[in-house]
C-alpha cells in the first residue's frame, strides 16, 4: 500500500474505481506539505470519505487544523475556489491550498467539537441547512468555477449510460424524461450563485467560532434550487413518506419555487436511480403529469 494508514472508507472507494495506485504517492504529498506548512499531522480519520485522506494536524500559524488530501476528479476541483470565495462566512476557513499531479491538498480549519448536525432531529437540521445555504449563495468568485450546466450534463450522461449497461431498472419513458429535465433545468434558473452541491447534515460541523460551520463543498455556478437536493436525499424517511411534503418545506425556509425544487428532486432521483434503486420509486411519485 502506501505506507500511510489509510481510512476503510477511502481504501474500499478506491479499490471498487480501479484508482488504488493513488495512495502510492500519497506519502510524499504528505511529507511535502508538512515542510511546507510546518504540520505535525495525527492519523487519518476513520472510517474517513470516499474521495479524500482527511487527518487532524496543528500548525505553528493556524493552530488546530485539517489536511485534505483529495484526488483530482471533477466535483472536486474548486472546493479551494469556494472556500476563499466565503472566507468562513458559514464554511470553514481555507488556511492555504496546493496542486501536486493528481492531488489537491488542502490545509482547513478544524471544527472543535466537531460534532455533526446529524446528532440534531431533522427538523431542526432542515434549519440550520437553510440557514447555511442562504448565506454562502453568493457570486461566483471568478469565471474558472464549473457550471452546474457541465456537472448536469456529465451525470446525465453517466445515467444513461449505466441504465443501457443495467436494463430493469425505471420504465424507460420515465428515465428518458428524467434525464432530458436535469439536463434542462440549469439553462432556466433566474440566476447564478457559488453552490456547494453537497450540504447536508453529515457535512455541517459544530464549531467554536460559529456554533455550525460547513465543510467539503463541491462548489459550482448555477441554480440556488438545486443546493437543497442532497440534504432532502439523506432526510430518507420522509422523503419516501412523502416528498413533495419535504420539498414544499424546504422551498419555504430557502425562498424558493416548490415546484421547481420537486422537478429537480424528480430528476436528480432518476439519475441516481442505477445506483441508488430505491429512489426509482421516489421518482415515479414525483414524476410530472
Amino acid at each position: 500500500m502506501s505506507g500511510l494508514p489509510i481510512p476503510c472508507n477511502l481504501h474500499a472507494a478506491a479499490v471498487s474505481e480501479g484508482r488504488d495506485d493513488w495512495f502510492v504517492g500519497l506519502p510524499e504529498v504528505v511529507r511535502s506539505v508538512s515542510e511546507r506548512w510546518r504540520l505535525t499531522v495525527g492519523p487519518p480519520y476513520e472510517p474517513g470519505g470516499q474521495t479524500a485522506w482527511v487527518a487532524p494536524a496543528s500548525s505553528p500559524e493556524d493552530g488546530a487544523v485539517v489536511l485534505k488530501l483529495l484526488w483530482r476528479h471533477p466535483e472536486a476541483t474548486h472546493e479551494a475556489d469556494g472556500l476563499r470565495a466565503w472566507n468562513g462566512d458559514g464554511a470553514v476557513r481555507l488556511c492555504a491550498a496546493a496542486d501536486f499531479d493528481d492531488t489537491l491538498a488542502l490545509l482547513i480549519e478544524r471544527c472543535i467539537p466537531g460534532t455533526p448536525l446529524t446528532s440534531r432531529p431533522e427538523p431542526e437540521q432542515d434549519e440550520i441547512i437553510a440557514g447555511l445555504l442562504r448565506r454562502l449563495w453568493r457570486v461566483a468568485p471568478n469565471d474558472t468555477v464549473q457550471s452546474l450546466q457541465t456537472m448536469c450534463d456529465r451525470w446525465a450522461g453517466r445515467f444513461e449510460a449505466k441504465a443501457a449497461a443495467r436494463p430493469g431498472g425505471l420504465d424507460p419513458g420515465l428515465a428518458r424524461e428524467g434525464a432530458a429535465l436535469f439536463r434542462a433545468l440549469p439553462a432556466g434558473a433566474d440566476r447564478a450563485v457559488l453552490l456547494c452541491t453537497d450540504l447536508h447534515a453529515g457535512n455541517v460541523l459544530a464549531a467554536q467560532r460559529e456554533p455550525w460551520l460547513a465543510i467539503d463543498p463541491k462548489p459550482h455556478v448555477g441554480d440556488p434550487t438545486y443546493d437543497a437536493l442532497q440534504h432532502l436525499l439523506n432526510c430518507a424517511g420522509r422523503l419516501h413518506a412523502d416528498p413533495r411534503r419535504l420539498a414544499r418545506r424546504l422551498a419555504e425556509l430557502l425562498g424558493l419555487d416548490a415546484e421547481r425544487l420537486q422537478l429537480w428532486l424528480f430528476a436528480r432521483c432518476v439519475v441516481e436511480s442505477v445506483d441508488y434503486p430505491e429512489l426509482g420509486g421516489v421518482a415515479r411519485r414525483l414524476a410530472p403529469s
